[in-house]
């Protein structure tokens, strides 16, 4: 049997309502914050993400799917959201509308080749929200205040925002200066991906997950005590704008994020997990120089990525789905004969055109067996349509739950249901 490709996911007709359920979340806190939705291709020309994530990275280094087609041209599926965003920008000219321009994206596919675990898949999907144009601290403090209050209405708890500034091409020098001397001595004990960042972007050694490599960085120099002024007036007026949101969170001094083109603030959102663990339900920063990198003017930029199968997996560990059902079509339609299978046909497109959810028997199975049916799938109310029912031009519609019927004409029938049916 031909199965899925490693790394990749089915989402099943069980499973589509929590998905579901977490984009309408996602739209509507959007909605109410001014975003609008963004849709980019799912493949882009190469150079964009190298020079939009940084060849320094791991995604473009190890993880990116990259091929020619057909005409000779570099093709890349896109590791990550904010790069096809920032080319949107450019491209369509959006950079003339009144600024700052807020959009975000829903269901992005994500492709990286990496070994697949828990909430992490070659092809996985992001919601991300991207804000063009405000310089200002306090869009930062409204794109994290967002991702929050998206985490917290999808019922997650125990969460923690940790905040960082690593500075910008200004003072950023000093810094990766002073955390090379203080390497330097220790490059024998680190692994061998820290020792290639080593003389290309030691920040992102800080970023490594090995143990012995997180035992070597301790006692580091920190970015805050190299930030210009410019810097370091931002970040302290994004702590007062998230005490003043009521956001809480942790200064956390190595937090420095895994891709090139972030500026002065950064940041992540740890949720725990059932099991004692913890793990990350969105993060972003500041990438006031991106835009400009790939080819637009100078324009502030700041976003934040969520990865969707991680944040339904963790809702899944939380057993917040639990006790959910697919949703039922409101009218089940059992017929008997083949006559009365074609009023029920007849009868099924009426109140669907009538914003009525209705379904019917298609197998040919008994009426008790239709009943039975209509039970499983948790349907309200059944119509029922036989011989008698054909004959007098009234079908029968039963309450499920207080068993209830009456007799009604299709269009008494409808106009019930419209008003709330024997309720």
């Amino acid at each position: 049997m031909i199965q899925a490709p490693r790394g990749t996911r089915d989402v099943l007709p069980s499973q589509s309502s929590r998905w579901q359920h977490i984009e309408s979340v996602m739209r509507e806190e959007c909605r109410l914050a001014g975003f609008h939705e963004i849709r980019t291709p799912v493949f882009e020309h190469t150079e964009l993400f190298l020079r939009g994530v940084g060849e320094t990275t791991d995604i473009v280094q190890k993880e990116m799917y990259t091929f020619e087609d057909k005409g000779g041209r570099s093709i890349t599926l896109q590791p990550e959201g904010t790069a096809g965003a920032v080319r949107l920008f450019l491209e369509h000219g959006l950079f003339n509308e009144p600024l700052p321009l807020k959009m975000y994206y829903l269901y992005c596919p994500v492709f990286r080749y990496e070994a697949p675990q828990a909430g992490r898949f070659r092809e996985h999907h992001q919601f991300g929200v991207e804000a063009f144009g405000a310089p200002s601290p306090s869009m930062d403090a409204e794109i994290i205040a967002l991702g929050a209050g998206i985490v917290r209405r999808l019922g997650l708890k125990d969460l923690e925002l940790h905040v960082n500034s690593i500075g910008c091409p200004q003072c950023r020098p000093s810094y990766q200066e002073a955390l090379r001397e203080f390497l330097r001595p220790r490059l024998p004990r680190l692994c061998g991906s820290c020792n290639e960042r080593f003389s290309r972007n030691p920040l992102r050694i800080l970023d490594c997950k090995v143990p012995s490599c997180q035992e070597e960085l301790k006692g580091a120099p920190v970015t805050l005590d190299y930030l210009c002024e410019d810097c370091s007036g931002h970040f302290e007026a994004l702590k007062i704008a998230l005490q003043k949101l009521g956001v809480p969170f942790v200064i956390d001094t190595g937090l420095v994020r895994g891709l090139d083109y972030y500026t002065k603030t950064v940041f992540e959102m740890i949720a725990a997990l059932p099991d004692g663990g913890h793990f990350t339900t969105f993060g972003g920063g500041r990438y006031d120089g991106l835009v400009e990198l790939i080819g637009g003017p100078p324009t502030a930029g700041i976003g934040f990525g969520l990865g969707m199968e991680r944040i339904l997996s963790v809702m899944e560990g939380h057993g917040l789905f639990e006790g959910e059902r697919s949703e039922a079509p409101g009218v089940f339609i059992a017929s008997m004969g083949q006559e009365a299978a074609l009023a029920a046909l007849t009868l099924a497109q009426s109140l669907r055109e009538s914003c009525l959810s209705a379904d019917m028997d298609h197998a040919g199975r008994s009426l008790k067996a239709q009943f039975k049916y209509a039970g499983r799938l948790g349907s309200p109310y059944v119509v029922v349509i036989g011989e008698n029912e054909l004959q007098s031009g009234k079908y029968t519609l039963r309450d499920m739950q207080s068993k209830e019927e009456v007799a009604l004409s299709p269009a008494e029938l409808i106009e019930t249901l419209k008003k709330g049916a024997l309720r």
